[in-house]
Parts: C-alpha cells; sequence; structure tokens
C-alpha cells in the first residue's frame, strides 16, 4: 500500500513540475473554462478542466482498486 502512495505522490510532483515550467501548459485552457478579465481582475474558473481531470482520476483510482482485490 505504501508503494502506490509514493507512485502516486510522485505523480503529483511530475505533474507539478510541468505546470510550473510550462505555464501555457493547454490543460487549464479549455474550451468551456470560465474566464472574466476586467481591468484590474481576472477571474477564471477552469470548469471543463476540473472534469477531465475527475474522470481520468477516477479511472485511475477504479483501476488501483480492481488490481488491489
Amino acid at each position: 500500500m505504501a508503494k502506490i502512495f509514493i507512485f502516486i505522490g510522485i505523480i503529483f510532483i511530475i505533474i507539478g513540475l510541468i505546470l510550473y515550467f510550462f505555464k501555457d501548459f493547454p490543460l487549464f485552457h479549455l474550451p468551456g473554462d470560465i474566464v472574466i478579465q476586467k481591468e484590474n481582475f481576472t477571474f477564471y474558473f477552469p470548469i471543463t478542466s476540473s472534469i477531465l481531470i475527475s474522470v481520468v482520476l477516477s479511472a485511475v483510482f477504479y483501476i488501483i482498486s480492481r488490481i488491489m482485490h
């Protein structure tokens, strides 16, 4: 079980580094993401990106649970 947590942690670190070094990463600029820009204010709500991440993580955790049982 500990190996799975270490593996997931390493994946999160890699994803974090990718997002940090590639700020124009297309994941958070999908059609359907809400962006409101005013003069001194920018509101960004990545609804489509959140749904996509949720589906991918659900599939990953489903596969992990099937492997563990």
